[in-house]
């Protein structure tokens, strides 16, 4: 009996830890912050400015210092900036 409990105990552990890895976005090293495109609610972090501190909280369109990530090398070409703008 406590080897059956210890078993789906484990199994529940397991199952627990993996979600909380799976719900830590992990960035691909092929990606690179880009500036100024994100729309209203859909940025990916903290703006540069510190008007927010977190994703999602973008209250209007390309923003200078709100950001997503992008492919590397794609940001000006989508007519963003590496940088945050002052």
């Amino acid at each position: 009996m406590k080897t059956s409990r210890a078993l789906i105990l484990s199994a529940i552990g397991t199952v627990v830890a993996m979600g909380s890895l799976s719900s830590t976005p992990a960035v691909a090293a092929d990606k690179e912050k880009c500036y100024g495109i994100a729309q209203a609610g859909r940025n990916d972090c903290a703006a540069a400015d510190g008007s927010h501190s977190c994703a999602g909280q973008a209250k209007t369109d390309k923003h200078p210092s709100d950001w997503k990530y992008v492919a590397k090398g794609t940001c000006e070409k989508m007519g963003g900036s590496t940088q945050p703008k002052k």
